[in-house]
């Protein structure tokens, strides 16, 4: 056998999974411990124009688990051309990233060892391809490393619950869960936890509570929520496996004889002593405090969640958050201690996970250029507008300019009506009259479909029950209406849009918390729906927030008083009446004082001030995580220049690649669409020519123009008649259509080709089926003989 011959598959079905298993089946389990070509990213949904196309997923050759969920090992297989630890920098990415603590390289000689719970002493060695280590010994060193005992490790090794569906965590749940399980058997008591919205908080934290529960290590468990819907959500789905043991605590009553306890935590708290009916349980009653959503209010000191929470302050307390909270007045983290881990939006997004987004931001010229009453001008309702500057911070909470309303909901049917008028869309309003006032207008701008349907467009807040009845209906991917829901605060949270493809922001937003969880009502995707991306318009510059190192960054607590600092941090929250602290309702500061028709008015009513639209940019977001502006064009040109340093390394890869297809979906990977590309440059080029001419400026080349210069050149000179009007019938299917449908045999069975014969009597024409598919490469070569 010529090694240096095989594939990499060959090395690893001939002597990397051999080794594994053992001489005599003694090492790993090919059944329950080894896993071969491993996907566990989705691969990065890339949006250009209209064009969604996924990236590459990432992947493990080999991973290796102790039992399953439980990685121990990942394994990283070359060819025998290379040398036994060239995949090892490969490898190590990826375990670091999965939270693997042993990693190996190979090409089939032996493997190279990286021990990533060494901290002293040698790190990595080779080892003989006969000498892997098998699970029991990797499993000894990666407890020892982690200083777990043998009842630690029995708890760290309780199973996952599996319901024979074949669902499993993906892998950042892995590591949340096990982390998690193991941090808790060594007896830490305060851990959080910090992963984006849509990433599957509640099922994380089930497995969580299921295998200390199965473990017997927490027998009673409080789960704390404050929503109602997610009280419900939770004991309907991701819990029901607890079944009977399970109780959700209603009409503020008690029942002890359960084991695992879901309650809305503003179900047993209140002002009054006799309302805190959680004082009903004994403080060492659980075991096991688990909150969700922990940023909302219950690291405050005097926030009626620490109450609680301090009450059972001998159970082990679990936070989980996809915003963690760092203010004057709340902390998350000088309660729970820093992350457990964190898996954040951007790393989501990067992984396929979570949605991208494209930011339409439009300036309006009063919000850019203010505002100033004329001298003694009054409102419509009468009233002296007093004589100031106003800006977007006065607009919709002192100050209402009717125009801007209408030019606002005029923007947002335009959008709708260029891409799909039942996309999903949630526009968030400065307050509840500022909402009321959307909605009408939003029903002005779409009368037929307002009139068709009357739930078309819902105000959705928390003063309104007829809007919060449709709530579920917005949610439910299955249910067309309502369609818009305006809203102010009512669902910056806890809404599971799984649909929603646009969000418009018309407010002031001074919360990064509050900007996080508003985004991330439009991260999740639905292939079924083909929701992949979304779109988030802007008319408040809100998404400036984007460029805030705080945003998706680690949470870290914002302000450390020097030595001649005073201990008050400056003001990081959002102003009085944001609405965030109780969650259930939409704030307005100026209910209650606000009547244009009664005295001491605070709010002006202003309709006949004209607002247009004075610039409008459409941002992507890149590789990295930034919002860019620039062109399809610009983008492709740059990309194309990093995968290609000239014109001559393109032009090599081009006439190297036995597959033009392959370099075409190499570059789709990375953003560049060519079809989008080809819609702006000219639909009658080729690939190659977009490519020539977008990022080296070549002059291009019509698909008819490269086929008449090749007909020219007379370059199938020595085949016959029949063959050459084969070879010229292929030339104008490429002038038509390209060069993918040339290099198909199907192409065969396409008019006129059949006149020719059939795909049998034509591949004779050229002495059989090698001789055609040559023909067919020296036609593509004769093709693209010169760049330009």
């Amino acid at each position: 056998m010529n090694k240096k011959a095989l594939t990499e598959a060959d090395i690893r079905t001939k002597f990397i999974t051999p080794a594994l298993v053992g001489a005599n089946g003694e090492k790993w389990d090919l059944m329950t411990q080894v896993r071969e070509e491993v996907y566990f990213t989705k691969g990065r949904v890339i949006v250009r124009g209209k064009s969604v196309k996924r990236g590459v997923a990432r992947r493990a050759d080999y991973i290796l688990v102790y039992k399953p969920q439980i990685p121990l090992a990942l394994i990283e297989v070359k060819d025998n051309n290379h040398a036994v630890g060239d995949g090892m920098q490969q490898a190590l990415d990826c375990a670091e990233m999965l939270d693997i603590p042993f990693v190996y390289s190979s090409n089939g000689d032996a493997f190279l060892e990286h021990d990533r719970t060494v901290t002293a002493g040698a790190v990595t060695r080779e080892i003989p391809l006969d000498q892997f280590p098998s699970p029991e010994e990797l499993w000894a060193r990666y407890c020892k490393a982690k200083g777990l005992t043998g009842s630690q490790a029995a708890v760290a090794t309780q199973d996952y619950f599996d319901d024979g569906s074949g669902k499993t965590p993906r892998y950042y749940q892995l590591i949340a869960i096990n982390r998690t399980v193991e941090a808790v058997a060594r007896g830490e008591n305060r851990i959080l936890l910090v992963m984006a919205t849509g990433t599957g908080k509640t099922y994380t934290a089930f497995q969580i509570i299921w295998r200390l529960w199965r473990s017997g290590t927490k027998k009673r468990i409080l789960f704390l929520v404050d929503r109602n819907i997610l009280a419900d959500q939770t004991k309907t789905n991701d819990f029901k496996p607890f079944g009977q043991a399970m109780t959700k605590i209603t009409n503020r009553t008690v029942d002890k004889s359960f084991e695992i306890y879901l309650c809305l935590y503003q179900a047993v708290t209140g002002t009054d002593e006799e309302q805190n009916i959680y004082k009903q349980f004994s403080p060492d009653f659980f075991d096991l405090v688990f909150i969700d959503e922990c940023h909302r209010g219950n690291a405050a000191d005097d926030a009626a969640w620490r109450k609680v929470l301090e009450y059972f302050s001998k159970a082990t307390q679990i936070g989980m958050t996809a915003t963690p909270k760092e203010t004057r007045d709340v902390s998350n983290i000088d309660y729970f201690g820093d992350p457990l881990y964190t898996y954040s939006l951007r790393q989501g997004i990067a992984d396929g996970f979570l949605a991208p987004y494209k930011v339409v931001r439009i300036g309006l010229d009063r919000d850019l250029d203010g505002w100033r009453p004329e001298l003694g001008q009054a409102d419509k309702f009468g009233h002296a507008i007093q004589d100031r500057e106003y800006n977007d911070s006065d607009y919709d909470r002192n100050l209402i300019l009717e125009q801007r309303t209408i030019r606002v909901a005029a923007k947002i049917t335009e959008f709708l009506k260029a891409t799909d008028r039942f996309a999903k869309t949630i526009v968030f309003c400065q307050n509840i009259d500022h909402a009321e006032r959307m909605r009408q207008a939003l029903v002005n701008a779409n009368p037929d479909l307002a009139a068709a349907n009357s739930k078309y467009v819902m105000r959705i807040t928390g003063d309104n029950d007829e809007g919060k009845a449709q709530l579920d209906n917005f949610i439910d991917p299955e249910s067309t209406f309502p369609v818009i829901a305006v809203t102010s605060q009512l669902m910056s949270t806890g809404v599971d849009a799984q649909t929603c493809q646009l969000i418009v922001l018309d407010k002031r937003i001074n919360s990064m918390t509050e900007f996080k969880q508003i985004i991330g009502r439009g991260t999740r995707i639905n292939e079924d729906y083909n929701k992949l991306y979304f779109t988030i318009m802007d008319f408040r510059r809100a998404t400036a927030l984007f460029a805030d190192p705080e945003f998706d960054g680690d949470p870290v607590q914002i302000y450390e008083p020097g030595p001649d600092q005073p201990p008050i941090p400056p003001e990081d929250e959002p102003p009085a009446g944001d609405g965030e602290a109780g969650g259930e309702g939409d704030a307005d500061p100026f209910d209650g004082q606000n009547d244009p028709r009664g005295p001491g008015v605070r709010r002006y009513y202003v309709d006949d001030v004209e607002v247009r639209v004075v610039t409008e940019r459409v941002q992507y977001l890149d590789a990295d995580g930034r919002l860019i502006t620039e062109s399809l064009r610009d983008y492709s040109r740059k990309t194309l220049r990093k995968a290609y340093a000239s014109l001559d390394a393109f032009l090599t890869a081009w006439n190297d690649a036995d597959r033009k297809q392959a370099i075409l979906e190499e570059l789709a990977a990375k953003g560049v669409f060519l079809d989008e590309l080809a819609d702006q440059v000219g639909r009658d080029y080729d690939a190659f020519d977009l490519v020539c001419h977008v990022a080296f400026d070549q002059p291009p080349l019509t698909r008819q123009e490269r086929a008449a210069r090749v007909r020219k050149r007379n370059c199938f000179g020595t085949y016959g008649d029949k063959a050459r009007a084969v070879l010229d019938a292929l030339l104008q299917k490429y002038a038509d259509a390209g060069i993918r449908s040339v290099k198909s045999l199907d192409i065969l069975k396409v008019d006129p080709l059949p006149t020719l014969g059939t795909p049998v009597e034509i591949v004779k024409l050229f002495g059989g089926k090698s001789a055609y598919l040559a023909a067919v490469r020296q036609l593509e070569t004769a093709l693209y003989q010169k760049a330009a």
